[in-house]
């Protein structure tokens, strides 16, 4: 027998009752769905949904209808009282029943509040569109499939959701602690922990292109204005889009090399220094410090455009020119080689306009390497004067 189809025709009848509330088939559970009073407001009705956890079969069916006809006697009667629809109604244990799609719009809105900057406010659609909507949208699937689960546990399974170790896995955690906030939602006590992830995945840590690479893919390429847009990434580890928003007036033959990321990008204000600093004049970088409409004619007003979209036109160039590297992978090298350089994690990570943490956790590898070494330098520096000293 058809599931569906008994619902529709159960549905039916209680419409022609005048029942403004219908069952419905969420994932292999059954709930009520329709008009019912706010829980905030009993005046104020609402179209909401009540978790049954009754399994959706035939049996399951005939245990609804009974539930649906006592929330109409309830409403009929004005005694229909959330209390005694819902399990645990705090912290721990809040059921999936109120209308997460509504929720998490109330969510977006509180996001934008206040953004009256266009500046951060085109910043902010863009970290919205990347770091918030993809993993909102999949809790609000999640949502629908696990229908009767506790709140928690629709975050547990939202974030295992993504690989483990993942930078995806990394960035839901930090997006749905914020949501989770919002909702007054307590998170899983391991969520900190199950939540790691990292900047470069274990296989492509070793695939960052050499010095040398990096100045045979400049020379490659035919069009002279993308060539200062490879050259500044290259040179200070820039974002993509945050070629276009910097100060470039110290590229001149006097000026000391040090360029200002605008505050107008992802993570405001910040200086940078070039690693090499011999590839300023191997790049031509210093054209830019009186000419920087040298670089590439693209729509910036942040009115009209996203810095989503301008870091896009790059990935764009780099694919159509082959160039053997992401854009990213620049950075990664860039910040590497500070590692190297002997510049302090504290420094390179300000320079970068991101968190310490964030990282010492993306480039481990590659800090743990440069510690080894300075350890087993000392140790054989210790073992040299030692015996200089016996031979004296």
């Amino acid at each position: 027998m058809n599931v569906i189809q008994e619902i529709n025709n159960v549905n039916d009848k209680f419409a022609t009752q005048g029942s403004k509330l219908r069952i419905e088939k969420r994932g292999d559970k059954l709930n009520i769905r329709g008009s019912l009073p706010s829980k905030d407001d009993k005046n104020d009705f609402r179209n909401q949904r009540i978790s049954l956890g009754i399994k959706a079969d035939i049996s399951g069916l005939e245990e609804a209808k009974k539930k649906l006809q006592l929330v109409n006697l309830q409403l009929e009667l004005n005694q229909f009282d959330w209390i005694n629809w819902i399990s645990h109604p705090n912290q721990k244990g809040i059921k999936n029943d109120f209308d997460f799609q509504n929720r998490l719009n109330q969510f977006e809105e509180f996001f934008f509040k206040e953004r009256k900057n266009e500046y951060l406010s085109s910043t902010r659609k863009t970290t919205w569109r990347s770091s918030y909507k993809p993993y909102l949208k999949r809790i609000l699937h999640i949502s629908n499939e696990y229908s009767n689960e506790d709140l928690e546990n629709i975050f547990e399974k939202t974030l295992e959701s993504y690989k483990e170790g993942s930078r995806s896995r990394k960035q839901c955690a930090t997006s749905l602690s914020v949501l989770a906030k919002f909702l007054k939602v307590k998170l899983p006590e391991n969520w900190k922990s199950n939540s790691k992830g990292y900047g470069l995945n274990k296989a492509g840590f070793r695939d960052l292109p050499t010095d040398e690479i990096i100045e045979k893919l400049w020379e490659k390429i035919p069009n002279k204005s993308w060539k200062y847009v490879f050259g500044l990434m290259a040179t200070y580890g820039l974002r993509n889009h945050e070629v276009f928003f910097c100060d470039l007036s110290s590229l001149t033959n006097f000026g000391d090399k040090i360029i200002r990321v605008l505050p107008t990008t992802k993570t405001g204000e910040h200086q940078v220094w070039p690693f090499h600093p011999e590839w300023v004049e191997k790049f031509e970088l210093s054209k830019l410090g009186k000419n920087p409409e040298l670089l590439p004619n693209i729509k910036r007003d942040l009115k009209v455009t996203t810095l989503q979209n301008i870091g896009k036109k790059i990935t764009d160039q780099f694919k159509r020119y082959s160039l053997e590297v992401k854009p990213y992978d620049l950075r990664h090298a860039w910040a590497v080689r500070t590692i190297f350089y002997d510049l302090p994690d504290t420094v390179a990570a300000r320079m970068m306009g991101h968190s310490v943490s964030l990282h010492t956790q993306t480039y481990h590898h590659w800090i743990t390497k440069r510690d080894q070494q300075e350890a087993v330098n000392n140790a054989l520096l210790k073992v040299k004067r030692a015996k200089s000293f016996k031979d004296i």
